[in-house]
C-alpha cells in the first residue's frame, strides 16, 4: 500500500525511475528528513533515528525507488529501529505521526480498514527490510568516536580558545545532517567521525598543535587527508542538496 504523497514527491519518483541520479539523492534526502523529524515527535533516542536512516539507506542500496515506495520503507525502518535499539514504538503512534507529517492538522487515523492495511505493510516491509538486509540491521554509528576525539581535542588546544568556538557542538550538528545521506553508510564510523571535526575545526580556524604528526593522525591512523577532504566534500554537497529540495 502507498502512503500518501505530494504531486511533487510523485514527480521525483517519476524521474529517479527514469535514472535521474540526482532527483532520486533529492528524494532519499527528504525521505530522510522525514525520518529524523518523524523520530523526533515520536520521542526517539538519537541512535535509534541514526539506526532509522541506515536501514532506509542500506536498503535503497540495492532495491529500486521505481520498485518500493520510499516512505513505507521509511516508516518500517523506524519500527525496525526502535527494535534494534531497544527502544521499541507502537506501530499506531509511528502511523499516526506520519499520518500528521502528510495531512497536517489532521485527527488520528480512525481504527478501520485503512489503518489495518497500513499496519500490516508497515509490518510486512519490515519483514522485507530484514531479508534484504541479510537480517545484518546492528550498525556500529561514529557517535562514541566522535565523542573520545572531541576529549582528544579539548585536551589538546588552549582551553579559552576551545571555549570560545562552538566545536563540539558544531561536530554533532554536521554528524547528525550526515545521515540525511548515504554518506552514512559508505564510510567506516572513526572515519566519519573525524571528518565532520576535522570540519568543524577547519570553520571556526581553531589553531592545532604541531609536530611530527597531523593532529588528526594521532586520533585516526588508517584515513588520509584525501579521505578526510572527500568525505567533507560529500557532507558539503548535502547541504547543497538541502538549498534545492527547499
Amino acid at each position: 500500500m502507498e502512503v500518501a504523497r505530494t504531486s511533487q514527491d510523485r514527480s521525483q519518483a517519476a524521474d529517479a525511475a527514469k535514472g535521474g541520479v540526482s532527483q532520486e539523492i533529492k528524494t532519499h534526502f527528504r525521505v530522510c528528513r522525514f525520518i529524523i523529524e518523524t523520530g523526533v515527535k515520536l520521542g526517539m533516542r538519537s541512535m535509534p533515528v541514526s539506526t532509522a536512516c541506515a536501514l532506509y539507506h542500506k536498503f535503497f542500496k540495492t532495491a529500486s525507488l521505481e520498485v518500493y515506495e520510499p516512505y513505507l520503507v521509511a516508516m518500517s525502518s523506524i519500527y525496525l529501529a526502535g527494535k534494534v535499539e531497544e527502544q521499541h514504538l507502537r506501530t499506531r503512534d509511528i502511523i499516526n505521526v506520519c499520518h500528521r507529517f502528510f495531512r497536517p492538522g489532521t485527527e488520528p487515523m480512525e481504527l478501520d480498514g485503512k489503518f489495518w492495511e497500513l499496519r500490516d505493510s508497515v509490518v510486512q516491509c519490515e519483514l522485507l527490510i530484514l531479508r534484504q538486509l541479510n537480517f545484518q540491521v546492528a550498525f556500529e554509528h561514529p557517535h562514541k568516536y566522535l565523542l573520545h576525539y572531541l576529549v582528544s581535542v579539548r585536551n589538546l588546544v588552549n582551553r579559552h580558545a576551545w571555549a570560545r568556538a562552538p566545536i563540539a557542538e558544531t561536530a554533532w550538528a554536521l554528524l547528525k545532517d550526515c545521515y540525511h545521506g548515504s554518506i552514512c553508510v559508505r564510510h567506516p564510523p572513526q572515519h566519519l567521525a573525524l571528518a565532520v571535526l576535522y570540519l568543524a575545526v577547519q570553520s571556526y580556524g581553531l589553531e592545532m598543535p604541531s609536530g611530527e604528526l597531523e593532529w588528526w593522525q594521532a586520533l585516526c591512523d588508517d584515513i588520509s587527508g584525501k579521505e578526510i577532504e572527500d568525505i567533507m566534500s560529500e557532507l558539503l554537497k548535502l547541504y547543497d542538496m538541502e538549498a534545492k529540495c527547499m
